[in-house]
């Protein structure tokens, strides 16, 4: 079974996060933050990954710690579930439409860490209590931890939350498709033999 646990505890966050990769897309996930919980239920119910998130923060000053330390802690949880990645397809890319708006992520388990994020979000404005900039220090803070080389990309749209909705939506099913196992790759798929 590829799955990981990990708490984290800071002055700042409380956070604990569990990670089966060959799930149902079950999902318990509590932040503090409703739109942030429904953004994580959504990429772990197209993800097919079953994800536990139990996170309290310092919500009185802002979202800021609280959804960059759960991205941390989410990557690292990934990164340990996926072991030597031997035999993945590691490569994993998803176009998701959501009303007016298209979202492209694409994505590779490749042990380095870079995140390309071009969204035309207004980072004015508030998705109930959820800061809409924090939507990439999280994706920043998964691909960091887990050693992503991660390129989220709006096409196009205009309403924020569809834009980030089709966002996660999207992450979760390339990162279903890159952490699924192919019969055909013997150890990693890396001509060094390493990821």
């Amino acid at each position: 079974m590829r799955e990981a646990k990990m708490l984290r505890k800071t002055s700042e966050t409380d956070i604990e996060v569990s990670v089966k990769l060959d799930g149902e897309g079950v999902y318990e996930i509590n932040t503090g933050i409703g739109f942030f919980d429904h953004m994580l239920s959504l990429m772990s119910r197209h993800s097919l990954m079953d994800i536990k998130i139990s996170a309290k923060g310092d919500l009185y000053i802002d979202g800021h710690h609280t959804v960059e330390d759960v991205g941390i802690t989410l990557g690292k949880v990934l990164k340990d579930a996926l072991g030597d990645k031997a035999g993945i397809k590691r490569y994993g890319t998803s176009y998701v439409p959501m009303d007016e708006a298209l979202a492209l992520v694409s994505l590779d388990l490749s042990g380095r860490d870079y995140l390309v994020f071009d969204a035309p979000i207004d980072t004015s404005k508030t998705l109930g209590t959820y800061d809409v900039e924090l939507t990439e220090e999280f994706f920043r803070a998964v691909a960091a931890n887990c050693g992503i080389t991660l390129h989220c990309k709006v096409l196009y749209g205009k309403n924020n939350h569809h834009m980030i909705e089709a966002l996660f939506k999207a992450f979760g099913r390339a990162l279903r498709e890159a952490v699924a196992y192919d019969e055909k790759i013997k150890g990693v798929m890396s001509t060094k033999g390493v990821l």
